[in-house]
C-alpha cells in the first residue's frame, strides 16, 4: 500500500473509515474522557448504535460515490472504533502510530492487517512517553500544525492528548516541515470551552482556506498566525455554538468537495456560495455526540 498525504484537500484516493458496529456499553459519567461525551452521558442524550451505524453508512456511500477506496478496521466486540483518526495517521509517505489514550488502548490491534499492508519500513512508533493522536496533527504541504498542552497539570486532563516530547520527536522525522505547535485550551467537562483535538477548532479547506474558532487557542497569537498564513479573508471563522456542534470538523475529499452535517446550515452555504464549493451533506449529530465528527472518523491513507 502506497501513503501519500501532503495536505488535507488533495484528491482523496484512499482512506480507513472507523467502525460503528458493537459499541458495548455506555461509560459511567465518571469514565468519559471527553467533554463532549461528559455532556452527552450526564445528559442522557448519548448516541444509540443503530444511530450511529447509519451515520457512518452515509458517509461511506459519499465516500464510495467519489471513487475512494475504504478499508475498515477489524471488528473488536463491544468497543468503540468510530473515531479511526486517533489510531494513526499519514504524513507524507509516513504512517505514525499514536501513542493513544490507555482506555482506547487496545483499538489499534483491529489495525494490524492495514499497518501490515503499509509494510513496517514506512510505518513510524514513537516512544512511549511521546503522547499523540491523529485529531491534533495537520498537515498542510510544507506546514505541520500540531495542537498540543502546554499546561504544568498535563497529566490531569484527559483531553489533553499531545505533549511538547512528541512534537519534538516529529522534528526529527520531518526536519523539513515547518512544525507549528498551537496550544489548545483544555476543559475535561465542559465542551464549550475546551477542544479535545486541533481539529476541532481549525481545519483547512480548498486550496488556500481554513474553517477556524478564535478562542479555542490558549495564545491569541496562535490565532493571529494562522490568519497570517492563510489570510484573514480566507478564514471561516465559527462561533462557540458552531465549535461544540463540531462544525470545523468536516472532511475533505478534494480541494473543492467537502463531507459536512447537513445541519451546519450558515457554514455549509458559505462553502458553497462563496467558495464555490461542493458539500455533500449527510447526518452526523449523533456521532457529534461522542465528541468527534467527519475528520475524526478517518484516517486517510493517500491524495493525488
Amino acid at each position: 500500500m502506497k501513503l501519500n498525504i501532503k495536505n488535507e484537500t488533495g484528491r482523496l484516493k484512499s482512506v480507513v473509515l472507523g467502525l460503528p458496529n458493537s459499541m458495548g456499553p455506555v461509560h459511567a459519567l465518571e469514565h468519559s474522557y471527553d467533554a463532549k461525551s461528559y455532556h452527552s452521558i450526564q445528559n442522557g442524550i448519548y448516541p444509540r448504535e443503530e444511530d450511529i451505524i447509519m451515520e457512518m453508512s452515509e458517509f461511506e456511500k459519499v465516500l464510495l460515490k467519489h471513487d475512494v477506496e475504504v478499508f475498515r478496521p477489524h471488528l473488536i466486540h463491544d468497543y468503540n472504533q468510530v473515531f479511526a483518526r486517533d489510531v494513526a495517521f499519514v504524513i507524507d509517505d509516513k504512517m505514525i502510530i499514536s501513542n493513544i489514550i490507555q482506555d482506547r488502548y487496545n483499538e489499534q490491534d483491529a489495525y494490524r492487517k492495514i499497518f501490515a499492508r503499509v509494510g513496517w519500513k514506512n510505518i513510524i512508533n514513537l516512544p512511549d512517553s511521546a503522547h499523540i493522536e491523529g485529531g491534533d496533527v495537520i498537515i498542510w504541504n510544507d506546514f505541520l500544525f500540531v495542537g498540543t498542552c502546554f499546561s504544568e497539570d498535563y497529566r490531569n486532563y484527559k483531553t489533553a492528548r499531545t505533549n511538547e516530547y512528541a512534537i519534538e520527536i516529529l522534528k526529527e522525522y520531518f526536519p523539513k516541515k515547518r512544525i507549528i505547535d498551537l496550544e489548545l485550551t483544555k476543559n475535561d467537562f465542559d465542551a464549550f470551552s475546551g477542544i479535545l483535538h486541533l481539529d476541532c477548532t481549525f481545519n483547512p479547506v480548498g486550496k488556500d482556506k481554513c474553517i477556524i474558532y478564535k478562542d479555542g487557542f490558549v495564545d491569541e497569537s496562535d490565532y493571529r498566525l494562522l490568519l497570517d498564513i492563510f489570510g484573514e479573508e480566507n478564514c471561516f471563522h465559527v462561533t462557540k455554538e458552531e465549535m461544540f456542534e463540531m462544525n470545523p470538523n468536516i472532511f475533505s475529499i478534494a480541494p473543492d468537495i467537502v463531507v459536512s452535517d447537513g445541519s451546519f446550515t450558515r457554514m455549509n452555504e458559505h462553502l458553497r456560495n462563496e467558495w464555490g464549493m461542493t458539500v455533500e451533506e449527510i447526518p452526523y449529530r449523533e456521532i457529534a455526540k461522542m465528541g468527534g465528527l467527519l475528520r475524526c472518523s478517518t484516517l486517510p491513507l493517500a491524495r493525488e
